[in-house]
């Protein structure tokens, strides 16, 4: 098993949960490609995006289906008010350990103040990044959020 994706086992199993990570060779980077490599829903995909509020590295988790109101992770945050960025790839690696396109949900570096897309619970599995582009796996909702700490918030664009 990769280093990375080891990692996410493991902090999964400090939490209290087994996850099956599977690989995928030609990649999962984008929630279009992992969907179809996993054969869900584009929606089941959980979209791990790191942003900066209020100077603040933050995750959204957020469905593949929907696109993020970056205003929504503002208030969420309990910054309505600041500035909202995604930060550059240096920034994501530095604060969660994992390079864009394979940060998983949890087992970050250091602790990351993490909000998750009020529509990944209407899926009774979702599937997330396990540290790298290329490993993934199905999670529940409900042990989603517990492991990382996330507040449930409306984060989708509507516009």
């Amino acid at each position: 098993m990769h280093a990375s994706a080891q990692r996410v086992i493991d902090a999964a199993a400090r939490g209290g949960v087994s996850i099956d990570v599977s690989e995928f060779p030609d990649g999962t980077r984008t929630a279009d490609d992992a969907a179809r490599a996993v054969g869900v829903a584009v929606g089941q995909i959980v979209k791990s995006l790191v942003f900066s509020v209020d100077g603040d590295v933050v995750l959204a988790l957020v469905s593949g289906a929907n696109r993020l109101d970056e205003r929504s992770l503002a208030v969420a945050a309990g910054h309505p008010a600041s500035a909202v960025g995604r930060v550059d790839a240096d920034a994501a690696k530095a604060a969660t350990g994992f390079s864009i396109g394979g940060v998983p949900p949890f087992g970050h570096e250091t602790p990351v103040a993490t909000f998750v897309d009020r529509d990944l619970l209407s899926y009774d599995v979702v599937w997330a990044a396990a540290g790298t582009p290329r490993h993934v796996f199905p999670i529940a909702p409900s042990d989603l959020i517990a492991l990382s700490g996330a507040t449930i918030a409306d984060l989708r664009d509507n516009g």
